[in-house]
């Protein structure tokens, strides 16, 4: 779980008896505890492993570099490469030099560490450290981690993890550092714990209902040669084999406070109370025993009372997925196969499929309306889907619609390092611009951004700081930045607010109605007899979806009665309509129910109302047959009652007690049935099925759609010709 040589070996220290008593604990069973140092009513149980002949346990006096105690691990207590002891009252009050035994005590400032044959190590299962509490100290990089003998006690004041089901969860991705470590965050607790817990009115305010921390361990941050000196560089997000993974990370503790087990309780103590969830990442390389992994995420769930662990890296699904301590608890990974989902839903794939497509659908890439539809409703019962447009590895969302390439030279590897499948579109122009027309429509790309995030059926997660748009000016991989290029810049709360405000104003839609989160995938079927499915599919026009490769248009009906509000009433009906071609398209509209008539709700092209009305005060569309939708917009159309009616709550009444009438459809064309499978059937072209999880087309033939304004990159892309 971590190892390091500390510098002095057994022999050099024992060279130092006078200083040092030396013992022999107790014989005690392997395996009678968990790994580590356990208190118990006679004293301590201690467990480790060790490959040498010898092993002993030492102790010191805080900022003292010499023990004055070693502790030996009787051989008797061997078993394999594991040493166990117990340290009762006798030998304590022996060490101590304490004469009454019930009083017999370490001082309070004891620190332990271990030492076999060749090396002095830190106990890799401990829950603090101290040696590393300063973030990047270069007189830190050969001192040796210690941890204290005694715990402090948290009262958790009856805390428990919330369990928000992922319908309802809105994940927000921290770097605990980067997030309040630059100035302009106005917090006393920069770069801490601490600093995530005085953000917690904004995060209210914002509407995420969790926060996931990038790795938050105790990580060794300065990246070292082989020799140990270092390279001057610092691993700022963290990834990385040298951690200690049972302990929070010092370097994100306020100095001179509590030990960092307690500073870390005290914020998920905080986000729990104002409703948030604590989710934090762990790293594993793959050469970690089952055992051992699975020690560490239930103690994170037991001691840090964590909703949920992001697991990163190479892990044993299967095993974690049917631990039946993690059952309850939310487990994302890149993907579980055939894990075992358990009674509960609590596994979430987390990858980059939906990053990818819904990006490429953004920029107007060809042949990505079969995985528009997929990812929109892509929520599989077992086990939940978490989306997101951005994420660490990659471009942030104002990146995406600013550059076409990386620009990661200040890495240091000559722009050699990240990704370059970006998926993304500058607009016109590379890196930050004035002209207005390409501002604009940034704009307009990150609220349709937005809204394929939160219109989408999954968990949507946003990476902190897109919200007003922060960039890294480039730079895809910033895994070396501990500097301005990470940090979030807060003063874009100001500058960019009209991003904020469109992101706040699509959060609150979103919960405020659930056909836009059901608790499993919708259907596309009419299985309650309402006449319509409880989504439907589309094209320019009505009952007609369209899926040749040069389609760039769906729209997608979602029917109200099949979701149910937090009061027992019906969700309103909407009409999604989705437009990422360069040139506009009149979309015909399904006919409302009797009663009713289509609003516009969101027009991401409407930058004078930075792209939404205001909950209550949608837009009588005047023409309720056609809508226009302008090049790379979406368009949310709500249906409610006819304000020309006689009695528009008479209306409504019968609405509900009345089965609605089946709305019209052209003559010879009806909604083809779309369950599980998604099966599309089109007269028009004779194609093939179309299925959601892996788009498919065979024998359609189609000649090249000739576009003045369109030209061809060399990899086949379709890009706008705009400047």
């Amino acid at each position: 779980m971590g190892n390091e040589a500390e510098g002095d070996t057994m022999e050099n220290l024992t060279d130092t008896k006078d200083l040092t008593k030396n013992i022999t604990g107790n014989i005690a069973l392997c395996g009678e505890y968990p790994m580590g140092l356990i208190r118990t009513a006679e004293g301590f149980h201690v467990s480790v492993t060790g490959t040498g002949k010898k092993c002993a346990m030492l102790l010191f006096r805080a900022k003292e570099e010499l023990p004055f105690c070693r502790i030996f691990f009787p051989e008797e207590s061997r078993v394999g490469d594991v040493w166990s002891m117990e340290i009762g009252r006798k030998e304590i009050q022996g060490i101590s030099g304490t004469s009454a035994p019930e009083d017999a005590d370490f001082p309070e400032d004891t620190e332990y560490a271990f030492e076999d044959d060749t090396h002095i190590f830190p106990d890799p299962c401990a829950e603090n450290y101290s040696g590393h509490e300063t973030w990047k100290k270069k007189e830190t990089e050969t001192k040796g981690r210690r941890s204290p003998l005694f715990s402090e006690k948290f009262d958790w004041e009856g805390d428990r993890p919330l369990g928000i089901p992922y319908e309802e969860s809105i994940f927000y991705k921290i770097h605990v550092r980067g997030f309040t470590e630059s100035v302009s965050g106005k917090v006393k607790g920069k770069g801490t714990f601490e600093g995530i817990t005085e953000k917690i009115p904004y995060l209210k305010e914002l509407g995420v209902t969790a926060a996931e921390l990038m790795p938050c361990q105790e990580f060794e941050e300065n990246v070292l040669y082989p020799d140990g000196k270092p390279t001057g560089k610092v691993n700022y997000w963290g990834y990385t084999k040298d951690v200690f993974r049972f302990a929070p990370k010092a370097g994100y503790c306020r100095m001179g406070g509590e030990k960092p087990s307690v500073q870390f309780k005290t914020m998920v103590k905080k986000m729990h109370q104002a409703g948030l969830e604590v989710i934090p990442e762990i790293y594993f390389e793959g050469s970690e025993p089952v055992t051992c992994i699975l020690s560490v995420l239930r103690h994170w769930v037991s001691a840090f009372h964590v909703d949920g662990i992001h697991l990163v890296g190479s892990v044993p699904a299967e095993h974690i997925a049917a631990d039946p301590y993690l059952t309850g608890t939310k487990l994302l990974f890149d993907h579980w196969d055939n894990a075992p989902c358990g009674r509960i839903k609590h596994l979430a794939s987390c990858n980059e499929g939906f990053e990818q497509d819904m990006r490429r659908f953004l920029k107007g890439d060809e042949g990505m309306i079969s995985r528009l539809v997929f990812h929109t409703k892509n929520n599989p019962k077992n086990a939940a889907s978490v989306n997101f447009m951005a994420n660490t590895n990659g471009f942030t969302m104002m990146d995406m619609v600013s550059y076409d390439i990386r620009h990661n030279e200040e890495n240091g590897e000559n722009n050699a390092d990240g990704t370059e499948n970006n998926f993304s579109w500058n607009c016109g122009a590379e890196g930050p611009v004035k002209k207005k027309k390409i501002t604009e429509l940034r704009s307009q790309q990150i609220r349709n951004a937005f809204l394929l995030l939160f219109l989408s059926q999954g968990t949507p997660l946003i990476l902190s700081g897109d919200e007003f748009g922060q960039t890294k000016l480039g730079n895809n991989n910033s895994w070396c930045q501990d500097n301005g290029i990470s940090w979030l810049n807060w003063k874009l709360v100001k500058a960019n607010a009209d991003i904020l405000a469109f992101v706040k104003h699509v959060i609150a839609f979103r919960k405020r109605h659930p056909v836009f989160h059901y608790p499993e995938e919708p259907k596309v079927l009419d299985t309650l007899a309402k006449g319509l499915p409880d989504i439907s599919y589309h094209g320019v026009s009505a009952w007609r979806p369209e899926f040749e490769n040069w389609r760039r248009q769906l729209g997608i009906l979602y029917c109200g009665e099949y979701a149910t509000l937090k009061n027992g009433g019906k969700d309103q009906s909407f009409y999604v309509l989705y437009n990422m071609h360069w040139e506009a398209h009149d979309f015909a509209l399904p006919n409302p129910e009797k009663g009713f008539s289509w609003f516009l709700s969101m027009d991401t092209s409407d930058g004078g109302n930075n792209g939404f009305c205001p909950i209550g005060e949608e837009t009588l569309l005047p023409d309720q047959k056609i809508y226009n939708v302008n090049a790379r917009t979406i368009a949310v159309l709500v249906e409610k009652p006819d304000p020309s009616a006689a009695s528009a709550e008479e209306t409504a009444g019968n609405k509900k007690k009345k089965a609605p009438e089946k709305r019209r459809q052209k003559p010879g064309r009806g909604q083809a049935e779309m369950a599980g499978r998604a099966e599309v059937k089109q007269d028009s072209t004779k194609q093939d099925a179309v299925k959601q999880d892996g788009v498919k087309q065979d024998g359609v033939k189609q000649d090249a759609v000739k576009q003045d304004s369109v030209k061809q990159k060399p990899d086949g892309e379709t890009i706008q010709k705009l400047y």
